[in-house]
């Protein structure tokens, strides 16, 4: 039964697609409100299998979760954004260096044997 109802759900959010397809003579409203009543339908009967609860009660939990997260200062932000963009100046001026260290030795052996 669960699979049928599944099915049901997966038709129920085709349907919505193609309805926003189907419609592009339409305005812009009717084709987004057609979109979005077809995903309802299709979560509203996906809510009634087994799955649709599971992953209802796994979104719930990640909410839970994202809720005990210690985010960090503005003043936390803005020192580690700053290291980070002076390791990566550092960065591009050293390897410009050995770009351009390397290059002048390809170019100084091509001279030589040439």
């Amino acid at each position: 039964m669960n699979k049928i109802k599944l099915g049901i759900a997966a038709l129920l959010g085709m349907a919505g697609f193609f309805g926003f397809y189907f419609l592009q003579d339409s305005p812009v409203v009717v084709r987004v409100v057609v979109l979005l009543l077809g995903l309802a339908f299709a979560t509203v009967v996906m809510l009634f299998t087994t799955q649709g609860r599971q992953l209802f009660s796994f979104f719930k939990d990640s909410v839970e979760e994202v809720k005990k997260v210690v985010w960090p200062s503005k003043k936390e932000t803005l020192q580690t954004s700053g290291v980070v963009c002076a390791f990566v100046i550092t960065m591009a001026f050293f390897l410009w260096a050995v770009d351009s260290g390397l290059m002048a030795i390809v170019r100084y052996v091509m001279d030589q044997e040439g």
